[in-house]
């Protein structure tokens, strides 16, 4: 998958300028897609220029002119093909899992310290998916909102990275017991 169709995705939100895309890159695809905004504008300039997506001009009085990006009918005939393929095998790459592979070698606080920092990572992002979870089914029960929504993408998503940061937490109070209980049994720190 490439930053192309996660730009895509999020335009079927509808019409988009680059800073509205960052923001809400942050808010809808943020739990399996990281960008910076830097990498959201280049790839928005590569995308019009293949007329996968159409950009105009809104003039504003006190703000600098904005550029509003759509998707274009190539983009979503592009889009729709990427639907078609069946994905590639995804590979994890985490260095914490590096540390904590290495941790009987290394430094153990080190480790329980990222293990923690995780977690808390972990929290806020839970809290912030709550929210927006929340403010998609806007009062509805989950069934009633997976009936009648217009897009449910967006909500499938969101509840994968529920339950990836729920695991995230789960395994670092694990791993954290374990190490405690390895400490305390060496009598290490």
């Amino acid at each position: 998958m490439s930053l192309r169709h996660a730009v895509m995705a999020a335009l079927l939100e509808g019409e988009a300028s680059g800073y509205d895309l960052a923001k809400g890159f942050d808010a809808s695809v943020a739990n399996f897609w990281m960008a910076t905004p830097q990498q959201l504008y280049r790839e928005l300039e590569r995308m019009e220029a293949e007329g996968l997506v159409r950009a105009h001009v809104v003039q504003q009085e006190r703000r600098p002119n904005k550029r509003l990006f759509s998707l274009s009918d190539a983009g979503r005939r592009v889009l729709r093909e990427f639907t078609a393929t069946p994905p590639r095998p995804g590979a994890v790459r985490d260095e914490l899992w590096v540390m904590v592979q290495a941790v009987d070698a290394g430094d153990a606080d080190g480790v329980r310290a990222a293990i923690e920092e995780r977690m808390a990572w972990a929290e806020a992002k839970i809290a912030r998916f709550d929210r927006l979870r929340a403010r998609m089914l806007d009062g509805r029960t989950e069934d009633e909102f997976l009936a009648h929504a217009e897009r449910v993408g967006p909500y499938l998503t969101l509840t994968r990275g529920l339950s990836l940061e729920r695991e995230n937490r789960r395994w670092g109070e694990w791993a954290l017991a374990v190490l405690a209980r390895r400490s305390a049994a060496t009598g290490s720190k």
